[in-house]
């Protein structure tokens, strides 16, 4: 788990992760959870904010999401193909947003930020992975001040150069379906964040030398790898 400023962000495998604060702001104490999958128990804090990128089975798994929500408690917050598969599960409430959208939850800042491939093609449609005109979208999530941008699947696309002041990047590395640990560092040169952290590898394809190939390039920043944590 990596603590900055107060705000705690914990990796529970894959792109999953746990974002909460612990300032004095209205944001702190928020607990938000970001693309459950594959999760290992029900989790003991529950969820405030849920935020889903897209709907990938890795990503929307209904499954997990009911994992972490509670019924009068967690807002979701996702794009209109999830909140549609999100049917089934009782939250609070769903607000449906598209690239560049933002939206204020409990005082917290959520934008919504483009995910899509420029060079992943599927070999079965020879289409992109992750199409641009499909409206998947990554987050810039801002608690007790500090901005931290999880990019969903996506490569090193152009509009990342739009994000300002991010201070925690969470980037993918494993290739195959998001940016490889290379493209990941134009990634960071594009976006400047203060601290790195790779994700998307250990589970469906990647490994965590993919994370330290990622490490030993950035120059720019500070790189840390997580280790999945089980309590949360």
């Amino acid at each position: 788990m990596l603590e900055y400023k107060g705000v705690r962000i914990a990796w529970l495998g894959h792109d999953t992760f746990k974002i909460s604060g612990s300032g004095s702001s209205s944001s702190s104490g928020i607990a938000i959870y970001i693309d459950p999958y594959k999760l290992r128990k029900e989790a003991r804090d529950r969820a405030d904010i849920l935020l889903i990128s897209h709907e990938h089975f890795d990503h929307l798994s209904v499954e997990d999401a009911k994992k972490v929500v509670a019924a009068d408690r967690t807002t979701v917050v996702t794009t209109k193909s999830c909140a549609d598969g999100m049917r089934g599960v009782k939250v609070k409430e769903i607000k449906v947003v598209k690239p560049w959208d933002k939206v204020d939850v409990q005082g917290v800042a959520v934008e919504a930020v483009p995910a899509y491939n420029i060079n992943k093609i599927n070999p079965d449609t020879k289409k992109p992975f992750h199409p641009k005109d499909a409206g998947m979208i990554g987050f810039v999530v801002t608690v007790d001040g500090v901005r931290i941008y999880h990019a969903g699947d996506t490569d090193a696309i152009e509009e990342l150069r739009n994000l300002s002041n991010i201070d925690v990047a969470l980037l993918p590395v494993s290739g195959t379906y998001v940016m490889t640990a290379d493209e990941a560092v134009q990634a960071v040169r594009m976006i400047k964040p203060k601290i790195a952290i790779p994700m998307h590898y250990g589970t469906i394809v990647g490994s965590e030398k993919d994370a330290e190939r990622f490490k030993s390039m950035v120059k720019e920043c500070d790189v840390q790898i997580l280790k999945p944590v089980d309590d949360y």
